[in-house]
């Protein structure tokens, strides 16, 4: 009998501590839910934390091991939130939502499907010469880099200790690699050699700077640094010759990409159509211009650095003036100082490529595409009051944003009048916008493995007008590498110029129905405000309209 009642009691103690765990988990779980916007900027301070790998040795850790072991972090990361119920915040509290919801699919497809540390050497390139034209540097890059334009030699002291700490992660960096990449991406392997080549070469010329040369502490790192660089190549280049397999992700997984991550709502083969769709365009326009223009004289090129310089500053003054006079978007001080720095420069004809072949007809086709450069002004001056998207957004999910609206205004400034003085410098601009629909539609099929990267670029050279893509292969190679590399940036220039032009399109439909005047500067204004976020998120923001986002929501 006292063994059946001690029974009983240690049933009970059970069951009241399976009923306790249970409200605890219940308790748990609540404690996530929230409808407070101040918890999201919180949440989102701490996944961003968490998106900054621990060390190893050094260096940023991406061993298989460190990430499954910080999985159940992020699945939490996840959970809080999906709890946080938004229903009844304003449209630009929801936008910041959605901002931490696609970075953080980006990084769960990193982990699943991309997987750049394993599949990609050109992912281990620390050292980077430039700032890029967007937000952050294209294509997965590692936490781990030495950023050589963030540096004003001679150093200060502050900034010396900064720079022996950003390169002293190299050579573990290259150490960690040779152990993490493990995969049979065949195009990305090959190609990616180059990228840690030049680093090498980056390196070697560094290091004869007058304001280097004499420090002997910060030319022995750097000497180790190329050592193991070196030691790196060597191996990608053995490694090279067993690796067989597709660099593409496919069709399904570049859809999943393209909507959850991206933010853009369109599937492969919707982006496959209005590739198509913007080639035949491009071409056939270039055709008609031609026409129109055929008894008008050809467009001189420039012909000596006197000759360059001379046409890049009118140009820079035209451009300027157009934008501002004509009220196309308010001109901030910082644009024109922006705009100048990358006026560029004289190069002869044989060396030319596609870019600067353009360029020295009329530079104001890759100048209105430098609006990429007054955005970066304004992150700079002017950043977004918003925690969420004042500095760059993850993974470049920022390209159908930034890279979309460079190119759409090209084409957008061009009709609003731009080239009135110079009809022919129109056909510069269809043979720009067919050579990124050109090289757009090759990356897809890359993606897909229905192609190799070398077929991709053929589509990319073969069908850019005047044969300007066959002068000069190194753009080639670049090109076609970073969109295998980056899924949905190569499109990211047509595709998000044709989501830029619905938007538009969106926001005029909305002014009419209010019987209110639509005004171009209102709506460049409305853009640049909202900063440096998919063009989906932009277009809800502006007009309301999320028909998009809800395809895209799981």
């Amino acid at each position: 009998m006292k063994t059946f009642n001690a029974f009983l009691y240690l049933l009970l103690v059970l069951l009241l501590s399976c009923q306790d765990d249970h409200k605890q988990q219940a308790t748990s779980s609540q404690e996530y839910a929230s409808t407070q916007y101040d918890d999201v900027v919180s949440l989102f301070h701490e996944w961003r934390a968490f998106e900054n790998p621990p060390l190893l040795e050094g260096a940023p850790d991406y061993t298989v091991s460190t990430f499954k072991k910080r999985l159940p972090r992020f699945k939490e990361l996840q959970s809080q939130l999906k709890a946080i119920d938004t229903s009844n915040w304003p449209v630009n509290q929801q936008v910041d939502w959605m901002i931490i919801w696609a970075e953080m699919n980006g990084y769960d497809f990193n982990q699943r499907v991309l997987k750049p540390w394993t599949r990609d050497p050109a992912f281990y390139k620390a050292v980077w010469s430039n700032r890029s034209d967007v937000p952050a540097h294209e294509g997965p890059t590692n936490h781990g880099t030495t950023e050589l334009w963030t540096y004003e030699f001679p150093l200060s002291v502050i900034e010396r200790e900064r720079f022996l700490s950003d390169l002293k992660k190299i050579k573990p960096l290259n150490k960690q690699a040779q152990k993490n990449l493990t995969g049979n991406a065949r195009d990305l392997w090959i190609t990616g050699i180059r990228d840690i080549k030049h680093q090498s070469t980056v390196l070697r010329g560094l290091k004869e700077q007058d304001y280097i040369k004499s420090d002997t502490e910060i030319v022995a790192i750097i000497n180790e640094a190329i050592t193991s660089t070196d030691e790196f190549v060597s191996w990608l280049e053995t490694e090279s010759k067993s690796k067989t397999g597709p660099s593409g992700i496919g069709k399904e997984n570049y859809t999943w990409y393209l909507q959850n991550v991206h933010l853009v709502p369109l599937t492969w083969e919707d982006e496959v159509m209005i590739l198509k769709r913007e080639l035949a365009r491009a071409w056939s326009t270039l055709k008609l211009e031609e026409h129109r223009n055929r008894k008008l004289p050809e467009l001189v090129d420039a012909s000596s650095p006197e000759s360059y310089n001379k046409m890049a500053d009118e140009a820079a003054k035209s451009l300027m003036n157009f934008l501002d006079n004509e009220d196309i978007v308010t001109v901030k001080p910082y644009f024109d100082p922006a705009l100048r720095e990358h006026l560029g420069e004289f190069i002869p004809e044989e060396k030319r490529n596609f870019f600067s072949i353009g360029e020295h007809y009329d530079p104001r086709p890759l100048y209105s595409h430098f609006y990429h450069w007054f955005e970066l002004a304004r992150m700079d001056n002017e950043p977004n009051k918003s925690e969420v998207r004042k500095g760059p957004v993850l993974y470049n999910i920022y390209d159908s944003r930034n890279e979309g609206t460079a190119t759409a205004v090209e084409e957008m400034f061009m009709h609003a009048g731009l080239y009135e003085d110079s009809p022919r410098s129109r056909e510069i601009v269809y043979i720009m916008i067919a050579q990124r629909a050109a090289r757009g539609l090759g990356s897809l099929y890359a993606h897909a493995n229905e192609m190799t990267m070398e077929e991709a670029g053929s589509i990319h050279s073969e069908y850019t007008p005047r044969g300007w893509m066959k002068t000069e292969k190194e753009l080639l190679i670049f090109e076609q590498h970073l969109y295998l590399r980056q899924p949905g940036y190569g499109t990211s220039y047509i595709t998000g110029k044709y989501l830029l032009e619905q938007a538009m399109a969106d926001y005029a439909k909305l002014k009419e129905t209010k019987n209110e005047l639509f005004v171009l500067k209102d709506f460049f204004d409305a853009l640049n405000s909202a900063g440096n976020i998919p063009i989906a998120l932009v277009n809800w923001e502006m007009t309301g309209n999320k028909e998009g986002l809800n395809l895209i929501i799981e």
